[in-house]
């Protein structure tokens, strides 16, 4: 006898690229990307900029992968597959970050950059050069960028406290990186200690900018390895499938609402555990 498996009811030919690092505890990187493809329920492909030795409890020690391999990657991939959105996060190097710059040159689709610049532990993810040429080049190429406060404020230079600070400094690199449609900008780093967690939508307007927000509840767990990698990861999957900015953000703000309210209690890891991508069940 056999089992009948449900299928989906349509079929997406597009596909996304994640170019990030690599993670071996799975939570955080590409693992994280290509599980939150998946639940979505779109097609993933990796390329890899760096490994770690990493777990739970931090980053431990990070290779960066040669800068002329990972744009063979990546060209390899769009040479062959139907990718129309690209997701980046951890670049390792400005070499790295250069290097991908080049090989999206001709790249029509969307670049979701997730600027991944220094661990949650306070590792440092990103080895700098004078001017980081590459790292501009590639934001210079970039449609949306997702930032959590304490990347913002780096790519800023500024000292951002409050959501009206953050918001204006989001705004600041519209203004500096033309391409830039839009920036979410996720809000668990803001306002820390209350009870309801701030995401931001900065879109760009011809007659300036638009906001948009989603509101929810600060869910108390410690599973938030790669929340943010997961967070863009679904707005690049749910823009994939929608082709809309502002659903692509509510989606993907729902998503993580659904991911951690599910991951609350698993008990993976003796740090920050990981989400549960796997127990999502996408209901759309």
């Amino acid at each position: 006898m056999t089992t009948e498996v449900s299928r989906p009811t349509r079929l997406n030919s597009q596909a996304i690229l994640s170019i990030a690092g690599s993670d071996p505890s799975g939570g955080a990187g590409i693992q994280a990307d290509l599980k939150t493809f998946t639940a979505i329920g779109v097609y993933g492909g990796a390329a890899i900029t760096c490994l770690t030795a990493q777990n739970s409890l931090g980053v431990s020690f990070c290779l960066p992968i040669a800068p002329e391999f990972v744009k063979k990657q990546i060209q390899l991939v769009l040479t062959d597959l139907p990718v129309s959105h690209i997701k980046t996060g951890m670049l390792g190097t400005d070499e790295i970050a250069g290097a991908m710059a080049e090989a999206l040159h001709d790249f029509s689709g969307e670049i979701i950059c997730d600027p991944v610049l220094t661990a949650s532990d306070g590792h440092e993810l990103f080895r700098k050069t004078e001017g980081n040429a590459g790292l501009q080049s590639l934001l210079n190429a970039a449609t949306v960028l997702t930032p959590n406060l304490p990347e913002l404020a780096t790519l800023t230079g500024r000292n951002l406290k409050t959501p009206q600070e953050a918001v204006e400094a989001a705004t600041t690199l519209l203004a500096w990186y033309p391409k830039l449609r839009a920036i979410v900008l996720t809000g668990g780093h803001l306002l820390e200690q209350a009870g309801e967690v701030e995401d931001f939508l900065i879109l760009r307007q011809e007659s300036g900018r638009e906001i948009l927000t989603a509101t929810h509840p600060r869910i108390a767990t410690k599973n938030t390895h790669g929340t943010g990698c997961t967070f863009a990861a679904a707005f690049a999957a749910y823009h994939l499938l929608h082709g809309n900015d502002q659903d692509a953000f509510f989606k993907a703000a729902a998503f993580m609402d659904t991911v951690l309210r599910q991951s609350a209690n698993l008990a993976l890891g003796q740090g920050k555990g990981p989400l549960a991508h796997h127990l999502f069940r996408n209901a759309s």
